[in-house]
């Protein structure tokens, strides 16, 4: 059985049998399948099962079928199939899946791959996507990930969130972060994930990490009893609702660092959602309790690189300071915008998106049309590019 990348040359899937329905005849099959489908690029970010498409990977940002013989177009058996697989030793999942219509869960191949999985129904069929996970914890160094964020591994106390969209890179960078403080202390951490991605193993730290419906019902419950388990490092995998943060509050205020993650797209953004969360009628302690405990928010975007190689991540870097912390307590406004102390925080170790992506530019990263399709504000950023856009054009 054979699998290629459009019109890439075919690459060999191991262990394929020319059964009726290819990789799909067994739960076998299927992880020899995945498995190949893996291989053709350490660059695939994404794998989809589809009805009425053949799988498709997503290739530095850029979703792309890999024609297999066979599957060249997956049936809504097919995708039934895939999804009985994933999930037929996962009850949680499959409970899950049938109740509500959508399930999340972790899936390996052996040591070869593992995935963060959702397995969905649409129109009545089912689909499915897998977050290709890293077998092996990536390191600052192969994320280019800024210098200020070692300093993570050094605080004691307080919130450090890392934010961006969906596939930002965020597992990725709280993964190289939590190794950091693995090598360099000796304390307990405690990670509360849905799904559990990166297995971490015991160095100098003792690592316990406790996976949503499978180890505990939900984050809450898990931070709650956190905060008896005596880790001084505790990573929850995402802040989804008030009971989540209102324990995140209350464990970093009482000597714990938190990290954790939001789906907002900069630091501003991530302020007003957490604000915004609780009622009106709390919007001052909130702010205060929030400008006292957070330490950083780095907000993530992947792009792709001007080589078309992989992509890179801009990230904006929001520090506490005297100003970061009066913006936050008493609210942005004219001339007083976390942005402008971002834009001001050089020597503090903070940036902001667009300074960053000025750079990037200016350094051939990436290009200006992928600069301005990122920035936050593409008329002051292009201002500050008119050099570098204007070559580009007369280029083209």
């Amino acid at each position: 059985m054979g699998s290629n990348i459009e019109t890439r040359p075919s690459l060999s899937i191991p262990g394929a049998d020319g059964a009726p329905n290819g990789p799909l005849a067994s739960s076998e099959g299927f992880q020899r399948h995945l498995a190949g489908l893996v291989a053709l690029s350490d660059k695939i970010s994404d794998i989809i099962f589809s009805p009425g498409k053949p799988p498709q990977v997503e290739l530095n940002g850029s979703l792309r079928a890999a024609r297999t013989p066979g599957l060249e177009a997956l049936t809504p058996e097919d995708t039934a199939a895939i999804a009985r697989y994933l999930t037929e030793r996962n009850a949680v999942a499959a409970e899950s899946l049938a109740e509500k219509g959508s399930a999340d869960l972790s899936y390996s191949v052996g040591e070869k791959a593992r995935f963060r999985v959702n397995v969905f129904r649409q129109k009545g069929v089912h689909a499915v996507v897998l977050r290709v996970i890293p077998v092996v914890i990536p390191t600052f160094e192969q994320l280019l990930l800024p210098a200020e964020l070692r300093h993570v591994a050094e605080l004691k106390n307080g919130i450090v969130l890392v934010t961006g969209p969906t596939g930002s890179g965020k597992s990725s960078t709280l993964a190289a972060v939590i190794d950091q403080i693995n090598d360099t202390r000796s304390d307990h951490i405690l990670t509360i994930e849905d799904p559990i991605e990166f297995f971490h193993r015991h160095k100098k730290c003792t690592i316990h990490q406790r996976e949503v419906h499978t180890d505990t019902p939900s984050f809450s419950l898990a931070l709650r009893a956190a905060l008896r388990q005596a880790p001084k490092v505790i990573l929850v995998g995402e802040m989804r609702d008030v009971e989540t943060i209102e324990i995140a509050f209350e464990a970093a205020e009482t000597g714990h660092l938190v990290l954790s993650t939001l789906h907002t797209i900069d630091a501003s953004k991530t302020v007003d959602r957490i604000v915004g969360v609780f009622p009106k009628s709390e919007e001052h302690i909130v702010r205060t309790r929030l400008a006292q405990t957070f330490r950083y928010i780095a907000s993530q975007r992947l792009m792709p690189r001007a080589d078309r190689k992989g992509r890179i991540a801009a990230i904006e870097i929001l520090k506490s300071t005297i100003r970061t912390r009066e913006y936050i307590e008493k609210g942005e406004r004219e001339g007083k915008s976390l942005v402008d102390a971002m834009n001001d925080g050089d020597t503090d170790g903070m940036q902001s998106f667009d300074r960053v992506l000025e750079r990037l530019v200016r350094d051939g990263s990436i290009t200006v049309a992928t600069a301005l399709g990122y920035s936050t504000n593409r008329n002051n950023l292009l201002l500050n590019l008119h050099d570098v856009a204007g070559a580009e054009e007369a280029e083209a």
